[in-house]
């Protein structure tokens, strides 16, 4: 029998309520997270079908991922947002939570570009680990 629970920070960055797993970890070390009623510790896990709340807020996560493929056109940045104020490849997207670039191309580039939610895919796609 396999173990299916997830690691709350986890499980809240992939849900989109969080922006990122660390952002997650400050919520769970202020004790704003509950997992079926009890307030959540660092290192808690999420077995299959239980109520995450968020300052008493339910969490609902969908239960895929989300990949997108983009033909970039030259003059966007590949990133999710530029302090300077120019065009990025989320201009150009749905608003979707968690939603990033895997990988760059020049701000001069074109091309294929693929974006997701998955972290766990862009980790396997961009880590030299995998080659």
């Amino acid at each position: 029998m396999s173990d299916k629970s997830e690691r709350l920070q986890r499980w809240l960055a992939r849900a989109g309520a969080a922006p990122s797993r660390r952002k997650a970890e400050a919520w769970i070390v202020d004790g704003r997270v509950t997992v079926n009623g009890e307030v959540a510790q660092l290192g808690s896990k999420v077995p299959p079908g239980a109520e995450v709340r968020l300052d008493d807020t339910p969490i609902t996560r969908a239960g895929r991922a989300t990949v997108l493929m983009l033909h970039k056109p030259a003059g966007v940045l590949s990133s999710v947002g530029d302090d300077r104020g120019r065009r990025t490849v989320m201009d150009l997207v749905p608003a979707v939570p968690g939603l990033h670039p895997v990988g760059r191309l020049d701000l001069d580039s074109e091309g294929l570009l693929l974006l997701t939610d998955d972290g766990e895919l862009t980790q396997r796609l961009t880590h030299p680990r995998y080659q």
